[in-house]
């Protein structure tokens, strides 16, 4: 692999000055830079970086779409940049909407990857106890998830189609190498935030028991791990802030979701969102909705370059509880996922069923991890293993994203 290295010569001053001098000016393109020049130990912090730059990338796209599939937010105009066409709003994924989720998705993943095995080539064994690769691998850890809780099939390389349960076998192997090499390398940091990306990782596999052992390591509640964004350029800012900004889209409203009426009723500080009294509709009228609809924009991303939560503490007390609660103890598992509600002085969830308790779950769940790309994830496999509870009328919305015609039309595997 090589990367091309561009320079751009105003030539018209310097033939002019030439010309004068009489003097022979000759210019040499240097050509391709050679991937080896990567493969200096001091450009490797560089690579890592932008496997999470990445990774930064494609969870915007597939974040906000799924989030509208999910009806964590609503449509309230724009459908074409930043918006939700109307396939989206009715819930449905097509393969010809465009290839950028896929794109910047299978980019992070790749990034990642290839910057474990560069790692592990320039430094040797050295590298076994190196913090750099530690957050290579849980970089690939986590863009492997993203791909494993967002897409329906697995492709890897322009290879066969594979089922998405690939990924997630590729994350969980990702954040055990990297919570070894973290914990080598004594870096308590980075073998916690490995520790809590397996446990997630673990309950999309249905290794409940592994999950349980791996959240219940991470005992501060207060822990979290965030994607970092940027003001630098469009595509880094945080997506979900900028599609519902009144300038220049506001393009999303919570207006009409499960967490408008919660919010009102109980004022839980997770799902914020905020109205204005000047402007009171989105930026256009809603086929699908009849009409223009109430602009009630998120505050939980209220500027350009918020974070976003890849793992917290408080998710993993409610990995606990999802593994309390397939283990039919409805008491602990209650008792765990109201943990982060007693915190927060609200009323707590009660069941007297599994029913009641496995809708409090789902619930609970949706409510922490509101608008960071994790609902469709937890909706296809809880779908699949036929759990009891309110799903939120998910009956024939897409619950993954598909393979793009992009993929589908190049890769030779596919055809």
């Amino acid at each position: 692999m090589t990367m091309t290295l561009r320079a751009f010569v105003r030539m018209a001053p310097v033939a002019a000055l030439a010309l004068a001098a009489g003097c022979d000016l000759q210019v040499t393109n240097p050509g391709p830079v050679q991937a080896a020049f990567l493969n200096d130990p001091a450009a490797l912090t560089a690579i890592v970086n932008g496997a999470g730059r990445d990774l930064g990338e494609g969870l915007n796209w597939t974040s906000y779409t799924g989030a509208a599939v999910t009806r964590e937010v609503l449509p309230a105009g724009s459908t074409g940049a930043f918006g939700i066409t109307v396939r989206q709003q009715l819930g449905v994924l097509s393969p010809d909407d465009g290839g950028d989720w896929w794109n910047q998705a299978q980019r992070a993943r790749w990034t990642a990857e290839s910057g474990v095995r560069r790692i592990k080539e320039v430094l040797g064994a050295a590298a076994n106890n190196n913090a750099t690769l530690a957050q290579a691998l849980i970089w690939a850890g986590y863009s492997n998830r993203h791909l494993g809780e967002n897409f329906c099939d697995c492709v890897i390389d322009g290879g066969p189609r594979q089922s998405y349960t690939v990924y997630l076998e590729r994350a969980e192997a990702a954040f055990t190498e990297a919570i070894a090499v973290a914990t080598a390398a004594n870096n308590a940091t980075l073998r916690d935030v490995a520790t809590a990306g397996r446990a997630s990782v673990r309950l999309l596999r249905g290794n409940l028991t592994g999950a349980s052992a791996d959240a219940g390591l991470i005992t501060n509640n207060a822990f979290v791990y965030r994607m970092p964004y940027f003001v630098n350029t469009v595509d880094q800012y945080n997506r979900i802030n900028w599609a519902s900004a009144n300038q220049p889209y506001r393009a999303h409203t919570v207006w009409g979701t499960f967490y408008d009426n919660y919010r009102r009723t109980t004022r839980d500080p997770r799902v914020p969102f905020d109205s204005s009294l000047t402007i009171r509709f989105g930026d256009a009228a809603v086929t699908s909705l009849g009409g223009q609809v109430r602009w009630f924009f998120q505050t939980k991303y209220p500027v350009r370059d918020s974070p976003m939560n890849l793992s917290s503490g408080w998710e993993m007390r409610l990995i606990e509880a999802e593994a309390l609660l397939v283990a039919n103890d409805i008491p602990g598992a209650m008792a765990r996922l109201n943990l982060r509600r007693t915190a927060l002085n609200l009323a707590p969830w009660t069941a007297t069923n599994a029913t009641e308790a496995w809708t409090a779950l789902k619930r609970e769940r949706g409510i922490e991890l509101w608008l960071e790309g994790r609902r469709l994830g937890d909706f296809r496999r809880w779908a699949a293993l036929n759990r009891p509870g309110d799903q939120e009328n998910m009956t024939g919305r897409n619950l993954c994203f598909p393979i793009p015609l992009s993929e589908l039309e190049t890769n030779p595997n596919l055809r």
